[in-house]
């Protein structure tokens, strides 16, 4: 049997540092917009399998805005923008605290909300529910293995809500999920949070509009963090949790 010390001694450290570092050059993140004027051609609207994307004709020329809460990174409008409006962007940063604030536009830029005072600053207990959404469900698990290690921020996955603090909710909540969810989230104390993590979870990403009714969380539960992607990052998770505690990132 292997000696485990011996094993810890030269495997080294595992473990990111930095907190939510840029992706890789070969990995391209969610679409951003920026203030390069739009060429109008509209092939960003037409790639675009979500109808994330909106261009209407103002003043100045062209207004463009990209929904993150639809977006499902397919890149299909940053291979077709031959304007530069609409770029890969790399960074895990991504959550927000508002549905409002994941509507990005080349004529205003939001700016980030300052940290708001919790409870739960210093730990934070969390509940997942999945409702049909393994590939995010995959990535929350892979925020508390040894490369992330989400609890060196005092976040911890519970089995119970009686326990949490939070409700970490994935998946697009079709009609069948509904009546569970409200019965975790009932069961929580108060104070408590709900985050929503992946496109899924906030608008019902390509299930939305469908017979199951499945559009997302948003207009079930009073969410206070916002985590777009399909699915996000690891860090850009750990990212949405930092926020849900009121902490710089």
């Amino acid at each position: 049997m292997p000696n485990p010390f011996l094993a810890l001694l030269t495997t080294g450290l595992l473990t990111q540092r930095d907190c939510c570092p840029e992706l890789p050059d070969d990995a391209t993140g969610l679409p951003a917009v920026t203030a390069s004027p739009c060429a109008g051609c509209r092939r960003c609207v037409e790639r675009c399998p979500m109808q994330a994307i909106t261009l209407t004709p103002d003043a100045e020329g062209i207004a463009v805005t990209l929904d993150r809460g639809r977006c499902i990174a397919c890149h299909g409008c940053t291979a077709s923008c031959p304007a530069g409006t609409i770029i890969a962007d790399r960074s895990t940063r991504t959550a927000v605290r508002t549905r409002d604030a994941l509507v990005l536009s080349n004529r205003t830029h939001a700016i980030p909300a300052a940290p708001q005072p919790t409870p739960f600053r210093r730990s934070l207990h969390i509940r997942e529910v999945s409702t049909g959404d393994n590939v995010s469900d995959l990535e929350v698990i892979a925020s508390t293995n040894p490369v992330f290690d989400v609890a060196r921020f005092g976040i911890h996955f519970v089995a119970s809500p009686r326990f949490a603090d939070a409700l970490l909710v994935t998946g697009p909540v079709g009609r069948a999920m509904r009546e569970p969810l409200l019965r975790c989230y009932d069961a929580m104390a108060e104070p408590r949070l709900v985050i929503a993590v992946g496109t899924s979870a906030i608008s019902g990403g390509l299930h939305r509009g469908g017979y199951a009714e499945a559009n997302g969380v948003t207009d079930l539960l009073p969410v206070s963090s916002f985590v777009p992607g399909d699915p996000p990052h690891p860090w850009s998770i750990i990212h949405g949790l930092l926020l849900l505690m009121g902490r710089e990132v």
